[in-house]
């Protein structure tokens, strides 16, 4: 039996800080899991354990899964899914091969090598985005939280529980994908895939260059529907496109497609901003279609 829930929570936070990492409300993921013996219930924390790993990589966050304290709560067994970062509350060390890590909360003062192949372990900080427990049968036994088993005699189940930070998600991203002047959202998770930039009001490429921004995102409808969907137009055209440019590196668009100066030109060209990498392409009408199309769309 796995019960979950997808809650506001509040949290009586002496000193909110740090944006969204440290406030007193927030939006968490809780599941709480129920097997019939502790070998069921171990594989159910391993799938609960890989579904973690499958969303982190999904959204293409460089997290680690490290070994963490059960503290209050309890349990035999504990992980912790972790972004390095320094603004990180939580003090992490791990093998640079990759064999081993950990919370620092979970070794003794002398541990320096990792434990598989003897490499020094490197300390870092992180931000915790999720914690999973395997509790066994430490609340079932005090809740009498019994089933009938095969032989129809009463049984303990074996539990577990787990946590996502789901606002805490959102604030980690930009921690640790984004630059000091932009945002850079996993593309899961971007409020829109695309922005349209045409030319600035009473700018010589104003008329044709609207028209012909116009006719890409036709074209990008009819080819890439989906795509086309999840896009934004930056239609504020009485200030500049540098200006607007800068207003879609702080939200965070993945991709802007600008009617710059070069829009006059036969053909036409496009200027392609691609803001996770920082690279500029300049492209015309068919071009931006072909980039377009590699974009994977959630």
């Amino acid at each position: 039996l796995r019960l979950y829930q997808v809650t506001r929570k509040f949290r009586d936070e002496p000193k909110p800080r740090f944006g969204l990492l440290r406030s007193r409300e927030f939006y968490m993921k809780d599941m709480y899991t129920f097997d019939t013996c502790e070998k069921a219930a171990r594989h159910t924390y391993e799938q609960v354990c890989d579904a973690y790993c499958s969303l982190f990589t999904r959204l293409g966050l460089p997290f680690v899964k490290v070994q963490a304290a059960t503290g209050s709560i309890g349990g035999t067994t504990s992980h912790e899914f972790q972004l390095p970062a320094d603004i990180g509350e939580d003090r992490l060390v791990l093998c640079p091969q990759g064999h081993f890590a950990a919370n620092v909360e979970t070794l003794n003062g002398g541990q320096t090598s990792c434990p598989t192949c003897g490499e020094k372990l490197t300390e870092t900080k992180g931000i915790e985005v999720g914690h999973t427990f395997y509790l066994g049968t430490k609340y079932s036994s005090v809740a009498n939280a019994v089933f009938s088993s095969a032989e129809n005699k009463p049984q303990l189940a074996e539990m577990g529980c787990y946590g996502l930070g789901v606002t805490r998600i959102l604030a980690a991203s930009i921690e640790v994908l984004s630059t000091e002047d932009s945002i850079r959202w996993p593309s899961l998770i971007a409020p829109f895939q695309l922005c349209f930039i045409p030319p600035k009001r009473g700018s010589k490429e104003e008329e044709e260059g609207a028209a012909l921004l116009e006719r890409v995102y036709d074209d990008l409808a009819e080819a890439l529907p989906h795509l086309a969907g999840d896009s934004v137009l930056d239609d504020r055209t009485q200030l500049t496109i540098g200006k607007r440019l800068k207003d879609a590196n702080r939200l965070g668009y993945p991709y802007v497609v600008v009617a710059g100066k070069r829009v006059c030109e036969d053909p036409p060209v496009f200027e392609v901003w691609n803001q996770n990498t920082g690279e500029v392409l300049y492209v015309t009408k068919e071009g931006v279609i072909e980039l377009l199309s590699k974009v994977q769309v959630p």
